[in-house]
């Protein structure tokens, strides 16, 4: 008995780091984007391009889309949807990546 409350732990606390990590790569999607908008490049995503215009500012458009996100990685994790929260945040992870890989090298091709 002692081993299976173990187990329901490790799984506990393993989904907790799954939910704070795509909380975190929800807040770097979030700058990312700020930093496209403040450059004057629009949104690729049909949805979060659809909640800036429909906002009164972009930003809240935007916190909106990433409130009803994080409440969609809180209902994985409150489900214990462990494989589908590890798929969205390697998914996230590579978005941010490719995020900043286009600012930087936009920011370079801007310099030449």
């Amino acid at each position: 008995m002692h081993q299976a409350s173990a187990n329901v732990s490790t799984d506990t606390s393993h989904l907790n780091r799954l939910l704070l990590q795509f909380s975190y790569l929800q807040v770097l999607d979030f700058l990312t984007t700020v930093a496209f908008l403040v450059n004057g490049i629009e949104e690729a995503n049909p949805v979060v391009r659809w909640a800036l215009r429909l906002s009164h500012n972009p930003i809240s458009g935007l916190v909106l889309v990433k409130v009803l996100a994080i409440l969609l990685g809180f209902s994985c994790w409150r489900m214990g949807r462990e494989r589908l929260l590890s798929r969205i945040n390697l998914v996230f992870a590579a978005l941010v990546a490719w995020n900043l890989v286009a600012l930087i090298v936009g920011t370079l091709m801007g310099r030449g």
